[in-house]
C-alpha cells in the first residue's frame, strides 16, 4: 500500500501548476483499473478564458472538475454515455464574466452549465435584498486544490480543494470539498464540509444543482424516488402535478415547473433518487443523507434543446426559496464560530437494464410503509405563495 499527494494549487505558498498528469505507471497501478489518470490544464479564450479543469478519469467515469468556479463538476461520461447536459452556454465562464447584479439579479445564469453545480453557501433563492440568484460560491476560484492516489484494495482517486465565501460584515463562510472515486467505478462520492470562519454565528443555506440531459432525459423518461410528500412550488407547477415523475420531450416554450419533497429514508437517514431514460436501461442516481440535506427540489425544465433541455434533481438544506421565509420556516442553519456542516453524495451512473432495476428495488424499499401524498396546490409552509 502506498499514498502520493500532489498540490496543483496553494494561493498562501503562491504554487499553481498550470499543467498536470498522472496515471499508470509501477508506482500507480490500481488494482481496479488499469486506464485511469488525473490532468490538469487551463482553458484559453473567450469567456473560458482562464479557467482550470481537473479530469479525473477512473477508468470507467471521467469527471471534469472545474477549481475556477467554485469546485463545480462541469460534465462526465461513464460507460459511453455522457453525463451533464447542453446549457446555452457552451463552455464553462470565468467568474470574472459573471455579473451577478445583472438581469436584476440572475446574471448567475450567465455562467450556468455544470453538471453540478453548488448553490449558496449565504443564500441560494431567487434574488433578494440578501443576496443574487444561488448566492456566490459557484462564481468563487478554489484557493487551494491537490490530488491524492491510494493503492489500496482497488485503489482510490482524490481530488481535494478549498473555496472561501468571505467578506467584511457578512459571511464567512469555507468550502472544503472532496470527490473521490475507486478506479473501474461506476460512482463518485463528494464530500463537503462548510466552516463558519467568523466570530459570531453565520447562516448557511445550501443546494445542489444536478443537471442532467440526455440521454437519461428523453420523452418517457421518470423521475424515481421514495417519496412521502410532494407538493408544487407554485402555480406555474399546479398543472402538472399529476405527472411530476414522467418527462416529456422538448418542448419549444416550455416554462420550468418546480416541485418540492420530503422523502423516505432508511434508519441512518439515507435516501436515495433516479433519473431513468424511458427504454429503462440507463439511469442516473444520487444518494444522500436527509439528516445533512433534508430538503429536495425537482427542476424540471423540458424546453427546445437549444434553449437547454435538463432536469434538475436538488437535494438542499433549505427550499430554494426567499431567504427571509426559509428563515422563517426554521430552514436556514445557523453555524456558531468554527461550526462545521458536512454533506455528502453518491453519484452514479446505471448503464444496463439490471443495474437500473437493482437501484429502483432500492427505492422501492425505502418506499414502503410510506404513501406518496400529492399535493395539488403549493404548501404555505414550504413555498411563500
Amino acid at each position: 500500500m502506498s499514498d502520493l499527494h500532489w498540490v496543483l494549487t496553494d494561493v498562501s505558498r503562491r504554487l499553481w501548476r498550470e499543467n498536470f498528469a498522472v496515471g499508470v505507471s509501477p508506482e500507480t497501478k490500481l488494482a481496479g483499473s488499469d486506464q485511469w489518470s488525473v490532468q490538469k490544464f487551463t482553458l484559453r479564450g473567450g469567456v473560458s478564458d482562464g479557467v482550470d479543469v481537473v479530469e479525473v478519469n477512473n477508468g470507467r467515469f471521467s469527471v471534469s472538475l472545474l477549481p475556477t468556479r467554485g469546485m463545480g463538476l462541469w460534465r462526465g461520461t461513464c460507460d459511453g454515455l455522457e453525463v451533464g447536459w447542453r446549457s446555452p452556454v457552451q463552455f464553462p465562464v470565468h467568474p470574472a464574466f459573471v455579473n451577478a447584479h445583472d438581469r436584476g439579479g440572475i446574471g448567475w445564469l450567465s455562467g450556468f452549465n455544470e453538471w453540478l453545480c453548488r448553490c449558496g453557501l449565504d443564500s441560494n433563492g431567487p434574488p433578494t435584498a440578501e443576496g443574487t440568484l444561488h448566492g456566490r460560491i459557484a462564481n468563487i476560484p478554489a484557493n487551494y486544490v491537490d490530488v491524492s492516489i491510494s493503492t489500496a484494495g482497488a485503489g482510490t482517486i482524490t481530488v481535494s480543494g478549498v473555496v472561501d465565501e468571505t467578506t467584511m460584515f457578512g459571511a464567512c463562510l469555507r468550502l472544503k470539498t472532496t470527490l473521490r472515486t475507486t478506479a473501474g467505478s461506476n460512482q463518485i462520492t463528494v464530500i463537503d464540509e462548510i466552516t463558519n470562519l467568523a466570530g459570531t454565528e453565520r447562516d448557511l443555506e445550501l443546494l445542489y444543482h444536478t443537471n442532467v440531459g440526455g440521454p437519461f432525459l428523453e420523452a418517457g423518461s421518470r423521475f424515481v424516488a421514495p417519496v412521502k410528500t410532494v407538493a408544487p412550488r407554485d402555480a406555474a407547477a399546479v398543472p402538472g402535478v399529476d405527472r411530476y415523475q414522467q418527462y416529456a420531450g422538448p418542448v419549444t416554450g416550455y416554462a420550468e415547473q418546480v416541485y418540492y419533497f420530503d422523502l423516505a429514508a432508511d434508519k441512518n437517514g439515507r435516501t436515495q433518487t433516479m433519473l431513468v431514460n424511458a427504454a429503462g436501461n440507463h439511469g442516473l442516481s444520487l444518494a444522500y443523507n436527509t439528516r445533512q440535506l433534508p430538503c429536495f427540489a425537482l427542476w424540471k425544465n423540458t424546453q427546445a434543446l437549444a434553449d437547454g433541455y435538463c432536469t434538475g434533481l436538488e437535494p438542499a438544506t433549505n427550499f430554494p426559496n426567499r431567504k427571509d421565509f426559509e428563515r422563517q420556516q426554521g430552514r436556514v442553519i445557523r453555524l456558531p464560530p468554527g461550526g462545521t456542516h458536512t454533506a455528502a453524495m453518491d453519484l452514479a451512473v446505471h448503464s444496463t437494464a439490471a443495474s437500473v432495476q437493482t437501484v429502483e428495488q432500492e427505492i422501492a424499499a425505502l418506499q414502503a410503509g410510506h404513501s406518496a401524498q400529492v399535493f395539488s396546490q403549493p404548501r404555505p409552509e414550504w413555498s411563500p405563495v
